[in-house]
């Protein structure tokens, strides 16, 4: 099976989004280069810096699988039934949107209400040897809580937002160590980390 890891965009004071789940400047790194990157979304395509860029295609080559919360398919209303990346999402979930799985019949998106690591399981099984991306946020904190994670990969946004939905929340344990970054690239407006989880 692939690595599991815990991705986000994030400022230097540990938010992913504003309370309302808008993400201010978290995605300005996103369109601030000369290196056009198509995504599977019509009228969505990137313009990254060549380090950025680079980081983008090596990370995204590996997907395989993507694991969110209700919160963000709700949000996202569920990226319209394909995701930008253009992988399978696995969302947990207690209450199956049956209207919407009706209305997107062909969408590759599976739907757990057992738990999050069910929802990894599955992921896994779809994702084969690939890379299985957790969400940050409460989807993120639990695989952390469970010893889902393989890794922890940041997109480290030099703003300050001072308030927000932070990457992980509170824990519910003790501190998780992570190791030396295993990747550090940097970009235009953004440093690219990546941290394995110590077991």
């Amino acid at each position: 099976m692939g690595r599991v890891i815990a991705s986000a965009s994030m400022s230097l004071d540990g938010y992913i989004a504003e309370h309302d789940n808008t993400i201010g400047r978290l995605f300005d790194w996103l369109q601030n280069g000369e290196v056009e990157i198509p995504t599977a979304s019509p009228g969505i395509t990137l313009h990254l810096s060549p380090e950025s860029a680079g980081y983008w295609r090596r990370w995204t080559s590996g997907l395989g699988a993507l694991v969110c919360g209700r919160t963000l398919f709700d949000v996202t209303d569920g990226w319209g039934g394909r995701h930008t990346l253009d992988v399978p999402v696995v969302v947990v979930t207690h209450s199956v949107p049956t209207e919407w799985v009706d209305a997107h019949p062909d969408a590759p998106f599976s739907f757990v209400p057992t738990g999050v690591d069910d929802a990894v399981a599955r992921a896994q099984e779809l994702a084969g040897d690939r890379t299985v991306a957790v969400t940050a946020g409460t989807i993120a904190r639990q695989c952390l809580e469970l010893g889902l994670l393989d890794e922890v990969a940041v997109d480290l946004v030099p703003v300050v937002m001072g308030r927000g939905r932070p990457f992980f929340g509170e824990l519910t344990q003790d501190d998780v160590p992570l190791g030396d970054p295993t990747v550090c690239v940097q970009g235009d407006r953004v440093t690219h980390l990546l941290f394995p989880v110590v077991r």
